[in-house]
């Protein structure tokens, strides 16, 4: 390995770990508190929300329970995956709970509650409606106190419709629900008067305040979102308090997103309609909002209006997300781009495959640890030409090491005359001095992409490998500084090194593994590059501690295959290992003699 190659996994080191340590470790921190805190609320309150609100203005800090109460009425929601209530007021969605999600593992914790009434601390909720206007007054349907038939209860099988009035405007909201996620909503309005009425429809998703824990990490998006049309609107929550967003065009939807829900409305994919993320509360207390709007309407006397649009409220599923996509024809609804709720990141085109390669893999082994150890086995028989060329780059640096010397001896005292003179060697010899960098630099954005996809992605959530891993979306549980659970105390709690003392079994199988890997490559000439070479296993098991497990399982895979990819180039190119010089250890090893 040769100095600028040593000189890059320094520099990435010290910028991975620098950012762990100055960043994500206190943000880390900073969420474990919260969710201390949390924790006790649950405890004395019952179920959370999935993506709390803090700061709620104390005249509507009520709890889920008493907001629930407040109500004037409300019609029940049972479906195979969701259970709730639509509050009359406002004929709106804002009682939703996920079925089979949970908080944690254990399967007696509390459903992942997504949305909640306005009043309550976490008001977060969805609605599609019309702002009626007559002469120079406006009134919204989110106004109205809607009716529905006694015992009404919307399921798969029952839908329910609502009814309400402005004027001479009758109203009627009929909900029907999948078995998943999506809600239909046929909206009619009767212009029961003399003169012409107008409206203009709309759909919101709104959430109050800046969820608790949201923000925390630069890689995920979380906040406001919108497509319209081509376009992809994304405002953080910390962004959208002082900035707004707008588009206009034809298909799409807008919502709000955190790490792994969504809660989105979607207007008919064939209008023009008008997409806007903004704040409608204060500074310190936010209410982002984001809706669209139609066309204005215009109703004769005597005539109706009909409307058809969506409401998703569930997990970021992205095979059911790509369900809903499809063209009606197709058994799907046309709504264009949902999948871009899940946050593909600016390497999107290596993401998306990547996930592919991983929920293809998923379906098939139906265990997504296994499908991890798939996709390494891909990606490292893509980059084999690569890493051949590297390796023979390498092989033809070692062969002229001698001319360089030499070099270094007769013009050591004038480095341009000397960089000169390296460049017209490697020129004759047709040697790149880079090449063996290359592999390098083309696993840093597949390993981010492949880190990205892990972090973003709901499909890895609770999901199990095998033994001590029961979720491959977080990191390895055991703990090399509590002898794996037989102390009684948790390391990763220790004041500022807490993070990095979570190093478990993998982990410490990664350093194990890279170690081996540097013994296989010829020793450094130059000492200090030894030490670094050295260290380099040491500082990654202390960096990959934090790391979700799946992750860590993807880098150690990896790095054994390295080892027999690297093993079959040098045999391929007549160079044996010397295992006995390499590894001491090995009694009774003969060295092999390498090629010269």
């Amino acid at each position: 390995m040769d100095r600028n190659t040593i000189l890059f996994i320094v520099l990435t080191a010290a910028v991975l770990i620098g950012w762990d340590l100055l960043v994500i470790a206190p943000q880390r921190e900073a969420l474990r508190e919260q969710q201390r805190v949390e924790q006790a609320a649950r405890d004395a309150a019952g179920p959370t929300v999935a993506g709390d609100i803090a700061g709620a203005a104390a005249e509507k800090s009520l709890s889920i329970e008493e907001a629930l109460a407040k109500s004037p009425g409300r019609v029940k929601i049972e479906t195979p995956s969701l259970t709730g209530s639509i509050n009359l007021a406002g004929g709106r969605i804002d009682d939703l709970l996920l079925k089979n999600y949970r908080e944690t593992l254990d399967e007696r914790s509390p459903m992942i509650r997504l949305l909640t009434p306005s009043e309550a601390a976490h008001g977060h909720y969805i609605e599609q409606g019309f702002v009626a206007a007559s002469g120079n007054t406006t009134q919204l349907t989110e106004s109205l106190t809607w009716s529905a038939t006694a015992g009404a209860k919307l399921t798969p099988e029952t839908p329910v419709t609502l009814t309400a009035r402005i004027g001479a405007l009758a109203f009627e909201k009929t909900y029907s629900v999948d078995k998943v996620f999506m809600f239909t909503v046929k909206q009619v309005v009767r212009n029961e008067g003399v003169e012409p009425a107008r409206v203009t429809p709309y759909g919101l998703v709104v959430q109050r305040n800046i969820p608790d824990g949201a923000g925390k990490f630069q890689i995920l998006h979380e906040g406001p979102l919108a497509v319209v049309d081509k376009q992809l609107l994304e405002r953080k929550y910390k962004n959208a308090v002082k900035k707004t967003d707008e588009a206009a065009g034809i298909g799409g939807w807008v919502g709000i997103t955190n790490k792994y829900w969504l809660a989105a409305a979607a207007p008919p994919q064939n209008e023009p309609f008008t997409a806007t993320l903004k704040n409608v509360g204060t500074a310190t207390a936010p209410i982002f909002r984001a809706n669209y709007t139609l066309a204005e309407r215009t109703i004769a006397p005597g005539q109706t209006m009909e409307l058809t649009s969506h409401l998703f409220g569930g997990a970021k599923d992205v095979d059911i997300l790509r369900d809903y996509e499809q063209s009606p024809e197709n058994g799907g609804l046309g709504i264009k781009d949902l999948d871009k709720g899940v946050d593909w990141g600016n390497f999107f085109f290596l993401t998306r495959p990547i996930f592919w390669l991983l929920d293809f893999f998923g379906d098939h082994v139906h265990n997504w640890g296994v499908a991890i150890l798939l996709l390494t086995l891909v990606v490292k028989a893509l980059m084999f030409p690569l890493a051949n060329k590297a390796f023979e780059s390498m092989s033809a640096m070692k062969k002229v090491q001698p001319k360089l010397e030499e070099l270094k001896t007769k013009f050591g005292d004038d480095k341009m005359k000397l960089q000169q003179e390296m460049m017209e060697l490697y020129k004759r010899e047709k040697i790149n001095p880079l090449a063996g960098c290359l592999p390098i630099l083309i696993q840093m954005p597949i390993f981010y992409a492949l880190y990205k996809t892990l972090f973003v992605t709901i499909e890895l959530r609770h999901q199990p490998f095998f033994g001590w891993i029961k979720d491959l979306s977080a990191p390895d549980p055991t703990s090399v500084f509590n002898l794996f659970g037989l102390l009684p105390y948790e390391p990763t709690a220790v004041p500022l090194i807490g993070a990095f003392l979570g190093i478990g079994v993998l982990p410490l199988l990664m350093g194990v593994a890279m170690w081996f890997q540097t013994k296989l490559n010829p020793p450094a000439t130059d000492p200090i590059q030894q030490q670094v070479l050295a260290m380099m296993p040491i500082i990654f098991v202390f960096l990959f501690a934090s790391f979700s497990a799946g992750l860590v399982l993807y880098w150690v895979w990896s790095t054994v295959l390295s080892i027999l990819q690297q093993w079959l180039i040098m045999k391929r190119n007549g160079v044996a290992v010397d295992w006995g010089a390499r590894l001491p250890f090995l009694k009774g090893k003969k060295p092999a003699l390498e090629k010269k």
